[in-house]
């Protein structure tokens, strides 16, 4: 069994070497489905991590949530159930032996489903696990991934296929070994499902003014027990995930469109520069104008 995850492994770190050539980021013609490499050891960067598994073939990355830190390499994939806001960096890569892998991203829509249509046996946990976890690579699951890699190269076949193929990594995961905390956040009234739903509120609403009370009562908590199972889940509390959203956004907005501290900062809800400065400045280690600049010297050197 060793030999054959070490072969596929090989057949699947060769496909992506190729997609990626010298990008760091390719989108695939398959939804959800993306490449990543990099030539080189980076800083810890901040990333929202949306439901998806991520595999690496070559090197390895650590993702920190809060404070526990997450590694995944080789032979363990990284599966996160709901949006979580993280600071990410290579651990393992150059130019030499670049870093490599894959995310395919899914709704928990598409999760769900599969329970039904699987017949899963119903699960209901009182408790919250972290929406992130690792786990060991298995070998049904590199060969269904170059089973959908191959897709890129008959593109008339990736409608009809690629869906079926999904489903099937998707019922891989369900099965292994972090199986139970994604069909927690799937299980139709589970505490898990209500603070999932909750998260997805924030994230499209994270500019708006924060009630508690409100989104505890929404997902039939109470507000203790709200925070508490939100905790839990995210590594942060309700407002520290909305701060995080609130940056990470005025951050992009300021990067790639270019816009000033202040106006990012209203965009993002803030009312008060001075105090958007400041937490930006605890957040990412230097005040807009100077972490902009770093950003854009470090793309321009890349």
């Amino acid at each position: 069994m060793d030999d054959k995850i070490k072969s596929s492994r090989e057949a699947l770190r060769e496909s992506i070497a190729r997609w990626t050539n010298n990008s760091d980021l390719y989108a695939s013609a398959i939804q959800g489905l993306f490449f990543f490499r990099q030539d080189e050891m980076t800083e810890p960067m901040s990333v929202v991590y949306e439901p998806s598994i991520c595999m690496v073939v070559q090197g390895s990355k650590r993702v920190l949530l809060g404070t526990e830190p997450y590694v995944y390499d080789e032979n363990h994939y990284l599966i996160t159930s709901v949006n979580l806001p993280t600071f990410v960096h290579a651990l393992e890569a150059s130019k030499e032996r670049p870093l490599l892998g894959l995310k395919l991203t899914f709704d928990i829509q598409e999760v769900s489903q599969l329970l039904v249509d699987s017949n899963f046996p119903h699960h209901r946990s009182q408790q919250s696990g972290h929406g992130m976890a690792t786990s060991e690579v298995t070998l049904p699951l590199l060969t269904a991934f170059q089973r959908l890699i191959d897709l890129l190269d008959e593109e008339q076949e990736i409608p009809i296929l690629a869906p079926i193929i999904r489903k099937e990594i998707i019922y891989r995961l369900l099965v292994g070994e972090q199986g139970a905390r994604l069909r927690q956040i799937a299980s139709a009234g589970s505490q898990s499902q209500q603070i999932a739903r909750a998260i997805e509120w924030l994230k499209n609403n994270f500019s708006q003014p924060l009630r508690i009370d409100d989104l505890a009562a929404q997902a039939r908590m109470s507000t203790s027990s709200f925070h508490n199972h939100f905790r839990s889940m995210t590594a942060l509390s309700p407002l520290q995930y909305q701060k995080h959203l609130r940056m990470y956004e005025a951050r992009r907005l300021m990067l790639s469109e270019s816009l000033d501290a202040a106006n990012a900062a209203f965009q993002v809800g803030y009312e008060s520069p001075s105090q958007f400065s400041r937490e930006y400045s605890r957040m990412f280690g230097a005040p807009p104008l100077r972490d902009i600049t770093k950003l854009r010297m470090m793309t321009a050197k890349g």
